[in-house]
């Protein structure tokens, strides 16, 4: 295990790894080998109170059929993880591949301009729910909180879809990790 204070490899290390330096070479090519999954890259909107944010996020995926839900893991430090705790709602909007270097922009809290209806200068609409969608999104989902779910360093939001739409062609292609040169996890 990790020693306190966060500092050297996480384990568990399978049999065989019982050295420091075996612990760090096993935990880099661990890190290495999640870096290799395919994962989508999208931005959650957020809001609580007169406060609103949009982030860059990963971690993404559709956990049911029925009802319909959406989970999406957030850092317990970033400000998106304190507005959806506050609020129980988020929006996911997916990003056009041709609007790859959108995603910078919201790697920090961003700047809200509730004059100019803008967050980072990039303009947005309020879902059912109250939480932004990026005007530029290909697609969107709203989604009230259901179960959130601690997972460590995350929590893992379990939302159910209340309304969602498309904002551009159904088949524009949209982003992937892969597009970029980001990496995120591990």
């Amino acid at each position: 295990m990790a020693a306190p204070g966060g500092t050297g490899p996480i384990g568990p290390f399978p049999p065989g790894v019982d050295t420091e330096e075996a612990r760090e070479a096993y935990d880099k090519m661990r890190r290495r080998l999640l870096w290799t999954m395919p994962s989508g890259l999208y931005v959650v909107g957020s809001r609580s109170g007169e406060q609103r944010n949009l982030m860059t996020l990963n971690w993404a995926t559709q956990v049911s059929f029925e009802p319909k839900l959406l989970g999406i893991g957030v850092e317990k430090t970033a400000l998106t993880h304190k507005l959806i705790s506050e609020s129980g709602v988020f929006t996911l909007c997916t990003i056009s591949r041709e609007d790859r270097a959108i995603v910078r922009k919201f790697t920090k809290p961003v700047e809200y301009d509730p004059d100019q209806g803008t967050l980072n200068g990039f303009p947005f609409r309020e879902a059912r729910t109250g939480a932004p969608i990026l005007d530029r999104a290909v697609g969107w989902f709203d989604c009230e909180v259901r179960t959130p779910v601690d997972c460590g360093g995350h929590t893992f939001f379990i939302g159910e879809i209340v309304d969602c739409g498309f904002s551009a062609p159904e088949d524009t292609p949209v982003l992937r990790m892969e597009d970029t040169r980001m990496s995120y996890g591990g």
